[in-house]
């Protein structure tokens, strides 16, 4: 965990910044004192960062849980929702021990690039009023219809109609210093790799803030600040924390919230888990299981002192990855930078313009959604286009789970389309050469549904083995296999594991691009 500090520490300095407004903004879009959310972020680096077997997945408060947050609160009062948490946590330990991670990989990479890029367009949208310092709505208000009356595109309206100068001079400042951090000072010298761009761009927007604050025109206003509860004393700092109410522990609404919460944030955390993986440059595969146990602990661990629900995010988990993080010492240094601050240096915090922190994740979300993306899904065919623009939609128009629900829904018509054939078995032969020659015999139809299984194999070859695999039988090869193999080859690299395709078309070793030598969707000829 400590042997790339040099990257990790970095990359959690991006993330705390990234962190900071959405612990915020999720506790205000969720109807729960700000505090909660905060408490949601510590415990989700620390506790569920330790725990956790994912390399690069940062959890927290989720947008995806304040509807039913914000609703249970209403219902049920503060203190009973925090029981429903304890008891969401404890129920996600069981679905750990149960194995039911497993859930996570009958989802096709179409939809789960999808989820990606609706969630980067959607940061962008968010994030726009906020680098025009119109701060109408909490950036943890993802949905499109807002409670407010307004909608994602009526604020963006709004936002142009409301342009703060100053708010919009940092911002466009803190821009131009992430771009040319990135694009060119970041290849000029070890300084500029070990300071990183986002930290910069906050601290000019410190000070900034400070030489102008009496400026009418470029001054920025503290409503366009972030906005962290400052203690006065140790018992007010104690205070801030709640505990459960367990009066209500045999009340049956309980106990459906507690399981609502449970089921929402494991299929969250699953999914982003998908999606953070696919992200990882070294392509490492997270235990869903354990990560459904440690979501579990650290769920249970945040509703016993007034925290609100956990999962695991993507906006963070892809910021640590653009940032360079290596291992979970990014996400589990990110939750004490958390803890630190609020503890210390509260008053500094709130000198941060909340359009500094808008330019850092405006960039965070085109890197998510580039337009090269929808070129490239395209040009891949209906059946992957199709599935990818309808989970796009779903999430900008409703929610995270609609988009993902409505893109699943065509992924499995598109495969029953295709796959007129039932043939969906795995074939592993062992070969007498010392134990370390495995043959695996491909099914005439593979789709995305044998993913989780044949990841698993290819997951447990030993290292310096010799992998004999044979597709001269299938007639239809996924392209969410083909992407498992490509992706394979970099871990194939680096435990000396050596492939042989055989083919109707002729046998290669270790070729260049799977993508390349299967003609998709066809008999390989």
């Amino acid at each position: 965990m400590f042997k790339h500090l040099n990257k990790d520490f970095p990359a959690s300095i991006v993330v705390f910044f990234v962190a900071i407004p959405l612990c915020l903004g999720i506790a205000l879009a969720s109807g729960a004192p700000l505090f909660s959310g905060l408490i949601a972020g510590i415990i989700g680096g620390i506790v569920v960062g330790a725990i956790s077997g994912s390399s690069l997945g940062v959890s927290g408060p989720a947008a995806g849980l304040a509807a039913i947050v914000l609703a249970a609160i209403s219902k049920l009062g503060y203190e009973n929702l925090l029981l429903a948490v304890v008891i969401g946590g404890a129920i996600q330990i069981v679905f750990g021990l149960l194995k039911a991670g497993i859930i996570g990989y009958y989802f096709p990479n179409s939809v789960i690039k999808g989820m990606l890029t609706g969630i980067g367009i959607i940061i962008i949208l968010k994030q726009i009023p906020h680098f025009f310092g119109y701060d109408g709505d909490p950036q943890g208000d993802w949905a499109f219809f807002q409670v407010d009356g307004e909608n994602t595109f009526s604020e963006l309206i709004n936002a142009l109609n409301n342009i703060s100068p100053g708010a919009t001079l940092i911002a466009i400042i803190g821009m131009t210093i992430l771009i040319l951090w990135e694009a060119v000072l970041s290849k000029k010298g070890k300084f500029f790799k070990l300071v990183q761009g986002p930290l910069v761009a906050v601290a000019v927007g410190i000070i900034y803030y400070l030489l102008t604050r009496d400026s009418e025109t470029f001054g920025i206003s503290a409503d366009h600040l972030v906005n962290v509860p400052v203690p006065d004393s140790f018992d007010s700092f104690v205070g801030q924390f709640t505990l459960p109410s367990f009066e209500m522990i045999g009340t049956m609404e309980i106990w459906i919230t507690g399981f609502t919460i449970a089921l929402v944030a494991s299929l969250e955390t699953l999914l982003c888990v998908e999606a953070t993986d696919k992200l990882d440059p070294h392509k490492r595969t997270t235990p869903t299981n354990r990560e459904l146990f440690a979501q579990g602990t650290g769920n249970l661990m945040s509703g016993m002192v007034g925290g609100l629900p956990i999962t695991q995010v993507i906006v963070r988990s892809s910021a640590n990855i653009q940032s360079g993080g290596q291992t979970k010492m990014s996400a589990i240094l990110h939750g004490f930078l958390l803890l630190i601050s609020v503890v210390i240096i509260p008053n500094i915090l709130n000198y941060i313009p909340l359009s500094v922190l808008a330019a850092i994740l405006f960039l965070v979300g085109y890197k998510l959604a580039k337009p090269a993306l929808f070129v490239q899904m395209y040009q891949a065919g209906w059946k992957q286009f199709v599935p990818f623009m309808v989970t796009i939609i779903g999430i900008i128009f409703g929610d995270l789970l609609i988009g993902i629900s409505l893109g699943l829904v065509v992924g499995i018509v598109v495969i029953l389309i295709k796959s007129y054939q039932n043939s969906y078995f795995l074939h592993i032969e062992n070969v007498e050469n010392g134990g370390k020659t495995v043959k695996m015999r491909l099914a005439e139809e593979v789709t995305f549904i044998n993913k989780g299984a044949i990841l698993k194999e290819l997951n447990n070859l030993e290292n310096d083995s010799y992998l004999i695999m044979d597709v001269t039988k299938t007639k239809y090869l996924d392209r969410d296999i083909i992407d498992i193999l490509d992706d394979f080859k970099i871990k194939a690299e680096e435990k000396n594991i050596d492939i042989k395709i055989v083919s109707e078309r002729g046998t290669v070793e270790n070729p260049e691009s799977y993508l390349e030598f299967f003609e998709l969707d066809k008999k390989p000829a």
